[in-house]
């Protein structure tokens, strides 16, 4: 189910994909975070997606990906290209189901990320000084190979698995008036998204983008998609541009109530209050669904679910960090 469906066929898709993934992922907590809850003046409750196997809600993704794949396709491994939470996940879900992996990453991941994606039993082959060109190449090679890429996010069995973080999460606190997100390529803020609509038409979802890299954030402003310009960023794991025909945008566009831009300063601060204030070692990208919670004024009083998508964050940019 490579293709888009409208917002019922998806959210129908997310409900199914909780029941595929139930053995598979782990159910993560929503906890309560009081000092941002004071500070705010609303109800903020944190979901803990840095628990997950693999340190991010992208193993539900790819799990579940895998878990729809017909067997024949299965056999004949899959290929993906990424340098962090992606690569993590699908080498995982791979090695849970016995399904071969090989991911390409640019020249530019770090060794000890490639041993991580190596730990899980994938093949990692280094293509590439740009993650624009290795994915390229990644695609052109399992297409040659007869195997199956698996994106990160411009899939919609993909997708399906990533909106199951909503299914926890309206199970775990069904009043939620509105739920902030990080947002990169898309795929977790619209399978979140079009089931969390489908049963609170009233809950508002929040997408939040690095002012240095709001690519889909500006595609959705501008009324198309087009390539956006993005510079250095905190959050590595939404940074970069969306890539053409992208089956997201239309989700982005029409189902997330609004996008929130924050800047370095409050991204790096979300992360350093994470993990002094509420003891959670997050990466980038909860510190930007942090700050863009932080910014948007329209949550005063409201009952508030930020998403702690992962914490798998490097110990090169944790020394950073914490030097302030």
């Amino acid at each position: 189910m490579a293709e888009a469906l409208e917002a019922p066929g998806l959210a129908r898709e997310v409900a199914q994909a909780a029941e595929r993934l139930r053995e598979h992922v782990v159910e993560t907590p929503l906890v309560p975070c009081p000092w941002m809850s004071d500070e705010l003046g609303a109800e903020v409750r944190w979901k803990l997606e840095n628990v997950q196997h693999t340190g991010s809600f992208k193993l539900r993704g790819a799990t579940h990906a895998l878990l729809r794949m017909p067997a024949e396709q299965r056999a004949r491994g899959v290929v993906a290209a990424s340098s962090g939470n992606h690569g993590l996940g699908l080498a995982a879900a791979c090695q849970r189901l016995g399904v071969r992996a090989q991911v390409f990453v640019p020249s530019t991941t770090p060794a000890d990320k490639r041993r991580a994606i190596e730990r899980f039993g994938a093949e990692v082959q280094v293509h590439g000084d740009d993650c624009v060109v290795t994915e390229g190449h990644a695609r052109s090679y399992a297409s040659a190979q007869g195997r199956v890429y698996v994106s990160p996010y411009n899939d919609a069995e993909v997708v399906a698995g990533q909106g199951t973080v909503m299914v926890e999460l309206l199970q775990q606190w069904p009043e939620v008036d509105a739920v902030y997100v990080a947002v990169g390529g898309g795929g977790l803020i619209s399978g979140m998204a079009a089931f969390g609509k489908s049963r609170r038409p009233a809950l508002e979802v929040v997408g939040c983008s690095p002012a240095a890299s709001a690519a889909m954030a500006e595609c959705v402003r501008r009324g198309e998609l087009l390539d956006v310009p993005c510079g250095d960023t905190w959050s590595d794991s939404t940074a970069g541009g969306v890539e053409p025909g992208a089956i997201t945008y239309p989700w982005c566009r029409d189902l997330v109530d609004r996008y929130v831009d924050v800047g370095e300063d409050e991204i790096a601060r979300g992360m350093r209050d994470a993990l002094a204030r509420q003891h959670l070692l997050v990466e980038g990208a909860v510190g930007v669904a942090i700050a863009g919670c932080r910014a948007d004024r329209a949550r005063k009083g409201a009952r508030v679910a930020v998403v702690v998508c992962g914490g798998n964050l490097p110990y090169d940019l944790l020394q950073r960090l914490t030097a302030g």
